[in-house]
């Protein structure tokens, strides 16, 4: 009889933990968003993303990161310790390489892009007092070129390089983040930032509403000497205060990346979230103006996620 009944409480158990099965299948989806520094573009765009993703995919739990950038961002993909990630083409381009001087120790094949979003534009910035109005007169200076192996620092290297220069030029070189660079400009310990960003960036409107600056143009030669990704752009005027002027510059684009071992349908579902809802990340910073749905499949170093794709094919973008 105590037999019988241990065998129908063990029966009721296991059939029991099956019916909970589908629950447990069912649990919701992490989905952490690897952005930036929170002074810069990255990282509001990370929360707006993460609010529509709340909102538009049910199921999902976003959470997001601030990070060092772009290179950070791929390394943690890499290693699934991401879901989402920003990243500037030409750190993505030397991921898919492998590129130990970029920080990336062997080929990234876990990483696969989701779609292109806004161009960064490199945008050098100087104290009026400084003296500094071109590229040339940064010989000598301190400059901020971005975190230690940023998509940032990776863009002030091959900036220095296009014209004829490297890090032994300049006086001082400081490896911080935006928010650290405007701090040390205000103090007058540093005498121009390098930031790679996108338009109205916060970092950069809060430094030129407290000291006079100017921002110093990259000749076109610069674009063409780098090739692809980089391309001329444009800094309008009155983008920054005390701007009078539009300003050339060196842009590159900027793409969302995710994890190859993530499912098709999960990726679908974000993809579509996200360029289906732009006017949401327009709504948290003016770069967001410059996603495009019909490029978002468009010019990535790395491999679509059939996710992505499969999002893209029906939106005939592809």
């Amino acid at each position: 009889m105590f037999d019988l009944s241990r065998r129908r409480l063990v029966a009721g158990a296991l059939a029991l933990s099956l019916g909970l099965s589908p629950v447990a299948a069912g649990a919701d989806d992490f989905v952490n968003i690897l952005t930036g520094g929170t002074a810069g573009v990255y990282y509001p765009l990370g929360v707006a993303i993460s609010k529509v993703l709340t909102d538009k995919v049910p199921g999902t739990r976003p959470s997001v990161q601030a990070t060092k950038g772009s290179v950070e961002n791929l390394n943690l993909i890499q290693a699934g310790k991401g879901e989402v990630a920003f990243t500037l083409g030409d750190s993505l381009a030397a991921a898919v390489a492998g590129s130990a001087d970029a920080g990336f120790k062997a080929p990234l094949d876990n990483v696969q892009t989701l779609g292109a979003i806004y161009p960064n534009y490199v945008q050098i910035v100087a104290s009026q007092e400084s003296g500094i109005k071109t590229l040339a007169d940064l010989k000598g200076k301190r400059l901020s070129v971005g975190a230690p192996k940023s998509g940032t620092e990776l863009n002030a290297r091959a900036i220095l390089a296009a014209a004829g220069m490297s890090y032994d030029d300049l006086g001082k070189v400081e490896y911080l983040d935006f928010a650290q660079s405007v701090e040390l400009m205000k103090n007058r310990q540093i005498d121009a930032t390098l930031q790679s960003a996108g338009l109205g960036v916060a970092s950069i409107r809060d430094l030129a509403t407290s000291v006079p600056v100017v921002v110093v143009a990259v000749p076109e030669e610069i674009a063409q000497k780098l090739g692809d990704p980089f391309f001329s752009a444009t800094i309008p005027a009155s983008t920054y205060e005390g701007q009078g002027e539009d300003v050339t510059t060196v842009a590159v684009p900027n793409f969302l990346v995710t994890r190859a071992d993530l499912s098709e349908d999960l990726v679908y579902k974000i993809t579509q979230a996200i360029y289906a809802n732009l006017p949401d990340l327009q709504a948290a910073h003016a770069a967001a103006k410059g996603i495009a749905l019909e490029k978002a499949a468009k010019g990535s170093p790395a491999p679509l996620h059939p996710g992505a794709q499969k999002y893209f094919t029906e939106k005939n973008v592809m």
